[in-house]
């Protein structure tokens, strides 16, 4: 196992779908990850801004903006702990007024489906967000455009997270919330994602696209698991998941 791949690698998201749990159980959860054996793969509180104050000021966050940036950032001054935002946009005009507006020393990421706003987020040097997945299936992108978004940022050297839908090392067919009647789809793993990301910089969407539909290790480049370079983390509404499947990979 290369450690640094790694290294806090889960932004914990207990409080959203499909898990949506109530805020003092997944603080309680967030607490318990921190004195695990498996915390160094443990990287932030995923919170809406609004309910920041609620959580325990030791928690390193990531907020996520109300939409309205002056509102944003005057709370922000008052969370030492919020070291990045995630900011829903869909017009250049919005990633400029979010970077005027917002903390210097927060970490921003625009999360888009429009790909042409890669170029725009590399101008102000902040970073891009990839929804790939959700509750249903229809929810999940085609690994066509999660290949063109990773080639897009490796090109104009944007770093990004991913959210959504990878609970999972691999690419597996489960169903997509806890529910006894929930939905099933294919779900793309992380290390899928992950490991396309590492290959982006020099590779096509059809060089790409067998390492994010692969569902075993076979189908993943060793050596694109060396480091993450421009993927810094992904959202997840389980911390557990993730760290039980690669045990039971025999990577952990």
């Amino acid at each position: 196992m290369n450690r640094a791949f790694f290294e806090a690698l889960i932004d914990y998201a207990g409080l959203f779908p499909p898990a949506q749990l109530p805020m003092r159980e997944a603080a309680a959860n967030y607490a318990r990850y921190r004195e695990s054996p498996e915390s160094w793969m443990l990287a932030k509180f995923v919170v809406p801004i609004a309910r920041a104050n609620d959580v325990d000021l030791t928690f390193p966050l990531s907020v996520l903006s109300s939409g309205d940036f002056a509102a944003d950032a005057q709370l922000l001054e008052k969370l030492p702990n919020a070291g990045a935002i995630e900011i829903k946009t869909s017009h250049a005009s919005q990633i400029e007024s979010a970077m005027w507006s917002l903390p210097k020393n927060i970490d921003k990421y625009f999360e888009i489906t429009d790909l042409s706003l890669i170029p725009v987020i590399a101008d102000y040097s902040a970073r891009a967000k990839i929804r790939t997945g959700g509750v249903t299936p229809d929810a999940f992108p085609s690994a066509e455009y999660i290949a063109q978004f990773l080639i897009a940022c490796a090109r104009e050297n944007v770093a990004f997270k991913a959210t959504a839908g990878l609970h999972h090392p691999l690419r597996c067919y489960r169903p997509l919330t806890y529910s006894s009647d929930a939905p099933a789809g294919w779900m793309y793993g992380f290390l899928n994602v992950f490991a396309a990301a590492a290959l982006a910089r020099d590779a096509s969407i059809d060089d790409l696209r067998p390492v994010l539909l692969a569902e075993n290790l076979d189908g993943i480049p060793q050596a694109a698991m060396r480091q993450r370079g421009l993927a810094i983390s992904f959202g997840s509404c389980s911390f557990e998941e993730p760290v039980a499947d690669l045990k039971a990979l025999g990577i952990l």
